[in-house]
């Protein structure tokens, strides 16, 4: 209930702020659970996955500090948010997420990044997929990358991928991460290049990655 409020609230402010987002390919999303997979370009990219693939309902990971404040603890944890400490992740972090998972009611949104300053892809989001037997579908966003540029009305756009399904016999070692990090990469690479051929990522915090114009 608070997540279908809460969602349709966030909605109504993104629409006044930047107008209607364009989502490619969200008709073909799955009807069951799956793992929503990104480059984290922007800290609202994944308010935009999320609102593009409703109804379904989405849990995420917020960082532990986050749940010391307990107005802020109360909304996260009925936005089907779980604390990580992000130093030492612990068991938990698998742990939780698949459970979730299994249950069916929810779906996941996780950034194999890690973090919106880097390009390395980490391995959780292969881990998580495989033993809850769910895709990952593989998600980008283009638009601005700031909340003042929200104002700019630049248009956004999220593309959502095929799924990329974990062979259960897939062995999760460097050889194995590497495979599902490529399979990921090149879908992440094709969903640019159909939004707009000319793109290339500014990470706006100083660590550029590639350069874009209307960044």
């Amino acid at each position: 209930m608070f997540y279908s409020f809460l969602r349709g609230i966030i909605r109504v402010i993104v629409y006044v702020i930047n107008g209607r987002p364009t989502y490619l390919h969200r008709d073909e999303l799955p009807d069951g659970p799956y793992i929503l997979v990104g480059p984290h370009r922007t800290w609202f990219d994944p308010i935009y996955f999320a609102l593009g693939a409703s109804p379904r309902q989405f849990s995420f990971m917020a960082k532990e500090e986050l749940f010391k404040n307990p107005i802020l603890r109360w909304i996260l944890r009925h936005a089907n948010a779980f604390p990580v400490n992000r130093d030492h992740p612990g068991p938990s972090v698998i742990k939780t997420p698949v459970r979730t998972l299994r249950q069916g009611d929810l779906s996941l949104i996780i950034f194999p990044s890690g973090s919106r300053h880097s390009s390395e892809l980490k391995g959780g989001a292969a881990v998580i997929a495989k033993m809850a037997k769910v895709p990952l579908i593989p998600t980008v966003y283009q638009g601005p990358l700031t909340f003042k540029r929200l104002f700019s009305r630049q248009h956004i756009t999220v593309a959502y991928g095929q799924p990329i399904t974990i062979d259960r016999k897939l062995k999760l070692d460097d050889a194995g991460q590497a495979q599902v990090e490529a399979q990921m990469q090149a879908a992440f690479n094709q969903l640019d290049q159909e939004i707009d051929p000319n793109f290339h990522y500014v990470d706006v915090s100083g660590e550029k990655h590639h350069e874009h114009p209307n960044a």
